[in-house]
């Protein structure tokens, strides 16, 4: 199709995001689709398949609004509404010329709305069964930190205080073109202001400089109470960002473990990359390995701070499924609590926004558990700079 290496058009690109997007309607998970479609279409180049993936992401984002806007949930009414929701004429686009998409029919040229006209939870993108919890959690955040998730989320970078500083990550990074700038919101943090797609090539990341982990997830590390020596656990490590970034400030001795072992396969090469020593506990429960002195909790949830770079979450999400995440969340919490010695922390930690899952959750720990007390409770929302974090600091007798 493309066969000299030519970029795609505006359209073509335009009409690659429709077909992506109709197969993730059709159930399919989006990073799978694209992935898919990638090796079916070797003719599009990384600029290529770097813009139809925002385009697609773009879309899920806003997808309520881009709908209205379009004429429909499909992946055509998507991409005609994201065109007009950036002030272009989709007419120009939806030419049928080439490899773009066929035009517009009577119907799809009619009278579309104003994206302000839309109001209420449409234009904040919102799914109607979360409007209410939301506002409850967000009080008189909740449109500003609504219109915040519909936008693209900055990269952010953590440096590796074990290697190096930010001043000299910073240099290490502009030598291979790429530029950043000091986050306020973590010591540590660096915002990419350019050449975001260089960073997973480049000497600094491979050398361990520095690590992709978002400022407000820095900033939840920030606030734990870690102490060189000490016994430190990640009980639900995951792929080991938190685990990292904690390794990074203190010299103790860190174990990670995670329910989902697989989840955890990249990180002894990660931890090697940074120069910090990680026991991970796939086999031995970490009752044996134990007690510690502190206990991070990063739980499962609805990731509903985070639905600037998952946005299908946002829209996958059931009530029955955040029930089923709340028993979970408690479960773990109960868990995690005889696993810290007398006088240690344990901290709780989600990327929600929704207090079911946060300051409920505490509560209801410290209510089933005496002997507890909270050193640090905060809610961090987008908009701050980062994602949403809520993060709880408990400190046992």
């Amino acid at each position: 199709m493309h066969g000299d290496g030519a970029a795609m058009t505006p359209a073509a690109r335009i009409a690659a995001a429709i077909e992506i997007l109709d197969r993730y309607l059709a159930g399919a998970p989006v990073e799978q689709v694209l992935t898919t479609w990638a090796r079916g279409n070797r003719f599009a180049g990384s600029g290529d398949r770097a813009a139809i993936r925002d385009h697609v992401f773009d879309a899920l984002r806003c997808r309520r609004s881009f709908a209205a806007l379009g004429g429909g949930e499909t992946g055509r009414g998507l991409m005609i509404g994201a065109v007009r929701a950036a002030g272009g004429s989709p007419e120009d686009l939806f030419t049928g010329k080439g490899h773009a998409p066929p035009p517009l029919s009577v119907d799809e040229k009619a009278e579309a709305p104003a994206y302000p006209d839309l109001g209420g939870t449409v234009a904040l993108d919102c799914p109607d069964w979360l409007a209410a919890p939301l506002r409850e959690s967000l009080g008189p955040d909740f449109e500003r930190v609504m219109q915040a998730l519909r936008h693209r989320a900055p990269l952010f970078l953590r440096v590796n205080l074990r290697k190096t500083d930010p001043v000299a990550a910073q240099a290490a990074l502009r030598r291979e073109g790429i530029e950043t700038r000091p986050h306020p919101g973590a010591r540590t943090a660096l915002e990419v202001t350019s050449g975001p797609r260089k960073v997973a090539r480049s000497e600094a990341f491979a050398q361990g400089l520095v690590e992709v982990q978002d400022v407000a997830s820095q900033a939840v590390i920030d606030m734990l109470p870690l102490k060189p020596g000490q016994t430190v656990l990640d009980l639900c490590a995951g792929g080991g960002g938190k685990t990292l970034a904690m390794a990074g400030r203190a010299e103790a001795r860190f174990f990670a473990h995670d329910a989902a072992g697989e989840r955890m396969r990249d990180l002894p090469a990660r931890a090697a990359r940074a120069g910090v020593a990680v026991t991970i506990l796939t086999d031995t429960a970490p009752d044996h390995a134990g007690p510690f002195d502190l206990v991070l909790c990063d739980v499962p949830c609805s990731g509903s701070g985070a639905w600037r770079r998952q946005p299908e979450g946002k829209w996958r999400l059931t009530p029955q499924m955040l029930a089923d995440l709340l028993k979970t969340q408690a479960g773990i919490l109960d868990r995690a609590a005889p696993l810290v010695r007398p006088g240690g922390t344990l901290a709780y930690v989600t990327c929600s926004l929704l207090k079911a899952e946060n300051g409920a959750q505490v509560d209801g720990f410290l209510s089933r558990h005496p002997g507890w007390q909270i050193a640090v409770r905060r809610q961090l929302v987008p908009g701050d700079g980062g994602d949403g974090f809520f993060v709880a600091v408990l400190t046992r007798d």
